[in-house]
Order: C-alpha cells, then sequence, then structure tokens
C-alpha cells in the first residue's frame, strides 16, 4: 500500500497514515535457512511416507539424522509446507438421518441413594493405530466406578461384560438387610 515516489505524500507519511513502523517497508524478507530448507526435505520425505504422523513424532526424524531441532520448529515448518497429518477421527455424536436423540428421563428426579441409577460412557482413546474403546459403568449418586472394559472393536460384547461384571459387584456386596456396603 506504500508507494514509492509520490511527491506529495513521503514513505514517512504514508507508513504513519497507515500505523506501521516505516522499517518494515525497507525490511525485504530474509527466506528460510539452508538448515531449515534440508530440515523441509526430511520432513516433506517422512510426511510422504507416514501422513498420519503428527509434530511430535515428525520431530523425531530430523533428530535422527543429528538435527538440533525442536516441535515449535518443525510445527512452523510443516505449517509453511501446509502439511497436516490425516488420522481417522472417531465420529459418533452425529445422529444416522431420521433418527431422533433419546429424552433425558432423569430431569427433576431426586438420585438420593446408591444403585438407584447407573450410567454408562464409551470413550475413544487414540492410539499409534487406530482407537481404543472404553466403557465404564458409574453409580449416579456416589460417582463410583462400577466396572469398566477396554476393546479394540466397538461391539457391544465388552459393554456387556463390564455391565455383567457391575451387577455381579453389586449383588455380592450386599449386608443382610439388602442395602449395598457402599454408600
Amino acid at each position: 500500500m506504500v508507494e514509492r515516489g509520490r511527491p506529495q505524500l513521503s514513505v514517512a507519511a504514508q507508513c504513519r497514515l497507515l500505523s506501521i513502523p516505516r522499517s518494515t517497508f525497507y525490511r525485504r524478507p530474509a527466506g528460510e535457512t539452508a538448515e531449515n530448507l534440508a530440515l523441509t526435505r526430511i520432513i516433506d520425505r517422512q510426511f510422504m511416507e507416514a501422513p498420519f504422523h503428527e509434530v511430535r513424532r515428525m520431530t523425531w526424524h530430523p533428530r535422527n539424522k543429528s538435527y538440533a531441532v525442536g516441535s515449535k520448529r518443525v510445527r512452523r515448518l510443516m505449517r509453511l509446507m501446509g502439511l497436516m497429518p490425516t488420522y481417522q477421527k472417531p465420529n459418533t455424536s452425529r445422529l444416522a438421518e431420521g433418527r431422533q436423540p433419546y429424552p433425558y428421563l432423569l430431569r427433576g428426579s431426586a438420585i438420593d441413594r446408591a444403585n438407584q441409577v447407573w450410567c454408562a460412557d464409551i470413550t475413544y482413546l487414540p492410539m499409534r493405530r487406530g482407537f481404543l474403546s472404553s466403557v465404564a459403568i458409574m453409580d449416579w449418586h456416589n460417582r463410583r466406578v462400577l466396572s469398566w472394559r477396554s476393546s479394540n472393536t466397538l461391539e457391544a460384547e465388552f459393554c456387556a461384560d463390564a455391565l455383567d461384571e457391575a451387577a455381579g459387584l453389586v449383588s455380592t456386596r450386599r449386608h443382610d438387610n439388602g442395602r449395598p456396603l457402599y454408600s
């Protein structure tokens, strides 16, 4: 936006009107160093082999070739090259077409004793290749984890096993009066 050779408005006046320092106008970008260019070649070569490597793992490769490099530098160079790691992300929050969300049935209910309400939650943990599914069964009253299981497949069997274990745990831990041992 700043133009040289305008007799009615000097470069200094134009920079002052634009609220930028005059040194910004005169500074020429230095470009990347030879070491950064060598790093970009290493990163690009590794990215072609493993496009799912994130910045942290991509930092290992230049270090293995005896470059002193940190993750911030690798992140900047990857951003400069336009490299974004590709990996599978779980997409479980979107409802299928034509499905309605389940209503919240506990609204207004008072939960005042153990084993009145249980909850279950399935979480996806990212691993080196793919995801690990983990389910936890909890008592809503005291937030105690009754049981949990992990699986590398999203089949119902490991969830049912966790529920069976929670039900077995509660049925074996009762006093004579039928109240749970923990409360």
